[in-house]
């Protein structure tokens, strides 16, 4: 190992920012990082709130981002890798993506029993007998 991998291997992430345009993340070493979101599909698919919703990973050494279902490494973003996953694997992450979506939407659209409803009827569940 030379000692351009031992240092690319030993700098490690301090803070994350993800705009709309780009990843840049903070390194140990004092240098910031750069690189277009367009290398990482997933967390341009994703809403700003996905996106900053992020963790340190390893000790730095990578980002997890739950919401998105991601992980990249800093080693990868020093050296300037895009996103590995194949197209089938994305096309796939985007369909289930857009079936929880509409299952969510749809039980929030469920119509609910209101409670001036409720109230109204306040003898609702009694028996016969017992409203008398």
């Amino acid at each position: 190992m030379n000692s351009l991998e031992l240092e690319i291997r030993t700098t490690t992430a301090q803070r994350v920012a993800v705009s709309k345009d780009a990843l840049t993340i903070d390194l140990t070493d004092g240098r910031t990082v750069s690189v277009p979101l367009t290398w990482y599909p997933r967390l341009v698919h994703g809403t700003a709130k996905e996106r900053n919703k992020w963790r340190l990973i390893g000790d730095g050494e990578g980002i997890h981002w739950p919401d998105l279902d991601e992980d990249i490494s800093v080693e990868s973003i020093v050296l300037g890798r895009r996103s590995g996953e194949s197209q089938r694997s994305l096309k796939e992450w985007l369909e289930q993506r857009a079936a929880r979506r509409r299952k969510v939407l749809k039980e929030h659209a469920r119509p609910r029993a209101s409670r001036h409803a409720l109230r109204q009827h306040p003898a609702r569940g009694l028996s016969a007998s017992a409203r008398r």
